[in-house]
């Protein structure tokens, strides 16, 4: 494999060409730390033959601040904190599955703190139904959601679910989607949201990035940075192919235009993910894509 140092060189001269033609008063558009998803990196974190610091070592050399995720296998969630604020790494968002925030939210709280997390999500809505995500789910969803938003948020915590493509099918009790819905009918106290922008374009097309940041606003707090492939047209299934996540700015998403928005209604925090089997490749392109923005 190829040295990460490598790519790093690669990705700075990349982003020096694309930064020639701005001026020196020009501002950056992309205004957050540098975040990534831990789902980025695991194969890395799933090999017996590297360690977690090492995993992180690389993480931190990539120049990432702030990590999504939770403790690996093995490790107390304090023991990976301790680790990670070595590195300079903090952990704002952890994430808890459906069946863990229905049973016992409670814990799910405890976990975070343990990581010093301010943020919990969840990213996906168990449906098993012949037509798929059905409006059952939804309602079952948003009744779930707001139970467990209030415990997280009476432990100092803001709990947010993250979209996934399969919410996008129409209401079928209503106007708009099913998205519309769960957003319309959970208790904004007690539950906000994470746009991830590869899968809501997969759902909702190449505009409902921007038209829900617009439709939203502050409802929105985290973001997952992940662009869909060009010519990739969604199936509402929540799925598609490693190779359709490309490095951000080759595929379809208008970053200029939903970062602009996503810095208007106060996005907190935005986590790179990569899901492709090139996220070694590509992470550092990404990031100085995101670098060469300016307004």
């Amino acid at each position: 494999m190829k040295t990460i140092y490598s790519f790093l060189f690669l990705a700075l001269f990349a982003m020096g060409c694309a930064s020639e033609s701005s001026t020196e008063e020009s501002t950056p558009l992309f205004k957050g730390e540098f975040g990534v998803q831990a789902y980025t990196f695991r194969e890395q974190f799933k090999d017996s033959t590297r360690t977690v610091e090492q995993n992180l070592d690389m993480i931190a050399e990539m120049g990432f601040t702030e990590l999504e995720g939770g403790a690996p296998k093995g490790v107390a969630p304090e023991d990976f904190k301790a680790m990670c604020e070595e590195r300079g790494i903090s952990i704002p968002a952890s994430g808890s599955g459906f069946g863990e925030l229905e049973e016992n939210p409670q814990a799910v709280a405890d976990r975070a703190k343990a990581l010093g997390s301010k943020f919990v999500m969840c990213a996906w809505i168990p449906h098993n139904g012949s037509e798929g995500f059905n409006f059952d789910d939804a309602k079952k969803a948003v009744e779930v959601f707001n139970a467990a938003g209030k415990v997280l948020a009476e432990n100092g915590l803001t709990f947010c679910y993250h979209d996934h493509g399969y919410e996008f099918k129409p209401n079928p009790e209503g106007e708009g989607t099913m998205m519309d819905y769960i957003i319309q009918n959970t208790n904004p106290d007690y539950v906000s949201f994470e746009m991830d922008v590869l899968w809501t374009m997969h759902g909702g097309g190449s505009d409902a990035p921007q038209q829900l940041l617009e439709k939203y606003g502050n409802r929105w707090k985290l973001m997952h940075v992940k662009d869909l492939k060009k010519g990739i047209v969604g199936d509402g299934s929540g799925g598609t192919p490693a190779e359709n996540d490309v490095v951000l700015g080759t595929g379809q998403a208008d970053w200029p235009a939903i970062l602009k928005l996503a810095n208007e209604v106060g996005i907190k925090h935005y986590f790179i993910e990569d899901e492709s089997e090139h996220e070694i490749e590509n992470i550092p392109l990404s990031i100085a894509y995101l670098k060469s923005l300016k307004e």
